[in-house]
This record gives C-alpha cells, sequence and structure tokens, in this order.
C-alpha cells in the first residue's frame, strides 16, 4: 500500500501547511528577515498626513509562519529583491497585475508563471520603472534562474533546490526542500538526509570524508551540505 503523505499532515497538503518560521525561511531564500516580514505581513510607512499601512506581497498561512508554497513565492521574489533592489510597493504592484491577469492563486509558485506570467511581470514592471529592453531581459534572466531551481507536478511547485553559494556562479541541485521528505527542512537531494544532521557531526568532529563515506555520498554533496547549514 503506497503511503500518502498528507496524512500525517491531518488531510491537509503538505505544500500549505504552515511550517517554516520567518526568522528560518528567511535564511532559506537568502534575504533579510524584515525583507520577509515586510512581504508577508505588509509594512507601514509615513506620509505627511501620517502613516500608510502597505499590504503584503505574499499571503502567509498562518502568522508567524511560512508554507512551502510560500517559500517558492519569496524564493521568486528574492531575484527582484537581491539583483535589483525594487521597491516593495513596485513589486507588489507587478504581483497583483499578474494575479489579476491570471485569474489563480500563489502565481509566483505555479509553472506558467514562467511563461504567462513571466511576459506579464516584465510588461508590469516595464510601465512601472520604464526599463530598457536590455533591462527586461536581466529581469527575465534573473527570474529563468531563480525558477530553474524548482521542480513542478502538474503545473505546482512540489521541490526546491536553495541557493546557497553567495557567488552568481553555476550552483549544483544538491540541497532540496521538499514537503513530503523530513517535514520539509533542508535534505540531501535523493536520499531524505537532514542538512541538520551533517552539521551537527561535523560540529562534532567528523571531517567531510568522514561523513561522505558514513552516508555514502560525495564528498561535494557534504560540502555543500555544510554550506547550505
Amino acid at each position: 500500500m503506497s503511503r500518502d503523505p498528507s496524512n500525517i499532515y491531518g488531510g491537509r497538503d503538505p505544500r500549505e501547511v504552515p511550517s517554516y518560521p520567518i526568522s528560518y525561511a528567511a535564511s532559506l531564500v537568502g534575504v533579510p528577515v524584515s525583507t520577509l516580514r515586510a512581504w508577508v505581513a505588509g509594512r507601514s510607512y509615513p506620509i505627511k498626513s501620517g502613516r500608510k499601512r502597505a499590504p503584503a506581497v505574499i499571503e502567509q498561512v498562518a502568522a508567524g509562519y511560512l508554507s512551502f508554497t510560500n517559500l517558492v513565492e519569496a524564493h521568486a521574489l528574492a531575484a527582484m529583491r537581491r539583483e535589483y533592489q525594487l521597491k516593495l510597493d513596485k513589486i507588489r504592484s507587478a504581483v497583483q497585475y499578474v494575479q489579476r491577469k491570471l485569474g489563480v492563486e500563489h502565481p509566483l509558485a505555479r509553472q506558467h508563471f514562467k511563461t504567462d506570467g513571466v511576459e506579464l511581470f516584465i510588461e508590469r514592471f516595464g510601465k512601472l520603472l520604464n526599463v530598457s529592453q536590455d533591462g527586461q531581459l536581466a529581469i527575465r534572466e534573473a527570474f529563468d534562474a531563480r525558477l530553474e531551481r524548482v521542480d513542478y507536478e502538474r503545473g505546482l511547485a512540489v521541490r526546491l533546490f536553495p541557493l546557497v553559494r553567495a557567488t552568481r556562479q553555476e550552483q549544483p541541485r544538491l540541497i532540496v526542500i521538499d514537503p513530503e521528505v523530513g517535514f520539509g527542512r533542508p535534505v540531501l537531494s535523493g536520499t531524505g538526509i537532514p542538512v541538520s544532521i551533517i552539521h551537527e557531526r561535523f560540529k562534532a568532529g567528523d571531517s567531510a570524508s568522514d561523513l561522505a563515506r558514513d552516508f555514502g555520498v560525495g564528498v561535494d554533496a557534504i560540502e555543500e551540505a555544510l554550506r547550505a547549514a
């Protein structure tokens, strides 16, 4: 009999379970905690007549926690934040524009965002920012690089391979976040071995070669896990 992973979540879709505290989610997608908090909870800012409240960009499933779907959304938005330092209100407006045009929830976590959605997103940014053709190409490349780190099934995000290196060089897909494996914590791809276990043993004195031998994986996988940790 096959196991239904959703059973351990009381029948809920594991992709929609609030599993990642904001501080932990921020480390997984590589953005400041304050930035991610503004994305999922909104922010207030001063104006001449007092203060104004800007709504959230990502609709979180529970206060203070993100679901796997939210994590993928934040992963996509991080391309805009990290590479171009776009203002939050510009990102919000563009995302809302895509949602209205596509008529779907969580467009940044859906596969067709890579086709119809990204064109609409760029179109909206073009209106807001007056970017050049080269700028539009750069935005597309940033999204493509991010979304290539996501696996989809039936159009929905099911696995995320986080970026764990600080440089822009090509990064291997050795670490994976899968809501149906290890309760959605980072593991070595294809093994289910938690990154946290590797990190704990390394801190206890095991070398990368010792760990590679014990777990039956390459030293490069162990080193990538230590970077992720």
